[in-house]
């Protein structure tokens, strides 16, 4: 992941002094956290756009033309399953208030057929969420094969806000980390593609996005006072975040940090993402059980 004040690009001329294209670059890498490697937030500039298109209007464009691509190679993931493909693709969503989940999940899984979603937002625990272990909600709501789950906040809120707030004694937070690590590679090894995203905001950035809603009265239900009072833990919060992507960046479930100032380039990046992770999968449609030129020939005959 580019940090603020990254190097020079290379030109992209070749020895002869010829303008050559420069390869696409592969997301995945750009916005990759480093595993086992400590991470200061405040180097990330949440208004950059790396690796991203040229301006807002070529993102919005290329956001749109990702839309028959990620339809298409869900189609086959989905079909795969049918004959007892066991892969799917999780993303989860975090990142602070007002850095744009639902936002996400309104643009970005709206480029997918939703009958082949499995979309949950994690509210605080009910009661009989308490009753249990804190991955035993996130275990009920993991996809099927062949489906694409989204998680609106996930099984970080109990390393994220149990520790800001102190919900629970710091030493549990600290073995949270460990089974969570644990509970994300069996689901690798259960044929579960994880995508983590971390949706970097800036602190002025959430003060404009909340002033909008204040502004207007047609989204007063999105506001809550409380938001205000969450804003003076900013540094607790960021900290909290630094530690989660420290500790639970792995190779089998790696964390990706996308730039979420700019509305335009997030969706563009979080759709690049999903489109490489699924076609890195490469699920194949599934070959008939029947003989085609037999049922052909009934049907003309019907």
């Amino acid at each position: 992941m580019a940090k603020k004040d990254g190097g020079k690009k290379d030109g992209g001329r070749n020895d002869g002094g010829t303008r050559r294209k420069a390869p696409e670059p592969v997301l995945r890498d750009v916005l990759r956290i480093p595993v086992d490697e400590r991470i200061d937030l405040t180097a990330y500039d949440a208004r950059a756009t790396p690796a991203g298109p040229t301006g807002k209007e070529a993102g919005l464009a290329a956001t749109a033309a990702l839309g028959p691509r990620l339809a298409d190679v869900q189609e086959r993931l989905y079909a795969a399953s049918t004959a007892g493909d066991r892969r799917r693709l999780l993303l989860v969503l975090q990142g602070m208030d007002t850095s744009g989940k639902g936002g996400t999940v309104k643009h970005v899984i709206g480029l997918f057929n939703p009958s082949g979603c499995r979309i949950r937002a994690f509210k605080a625990p009910t009661q009989e969420e308490r009753n249990h272990p804190f991955l035993w909600r996130i275990m009920r709501a993991l996809p099927e094969p062949g489906e694409i789950g989204i998680f609106d906040r996930s099984h970080y809120e109990d390393v994220l806000i149990a520790r800001v707030r102190e919900l629970v004694p710091r030493r549990l937070v600290g073995r949270r980390y460990g089974q969570i690590n644990r509970f994300e590679e069996s689901l690798a090894e259960d044929g579960v593609t994880v995508v983590k995203v971390f949706l970097h905001l800036s602190y002025e950035e959430q003060r404009a996005r909340l002033l909008e809603r204040l502004d207007n009265p047609d989204k007063h239900w999105k506001f809550n006072a409380g938001d205000i009072e969450e804003r003076t833990r900013w540094p607790a919060y960021r900290q909290a975040y630094e530690r989660v992507l420290e500790r639970c960046s792995t190779d089998a479930a790696p964390w990706y940090l996308v730039p979420a100032d700019r509305k335009w380039y997030r969706n563009w990046a979080i759709s690049k993402l999903l489109l490489e992770h699924l076609e890195a999968l490469d699920p194949k449609y599934p070959p008939g059980d029947f003989d085609v030129e037999q049922c052909r020939a009934r049907l003309l005959a019907s």
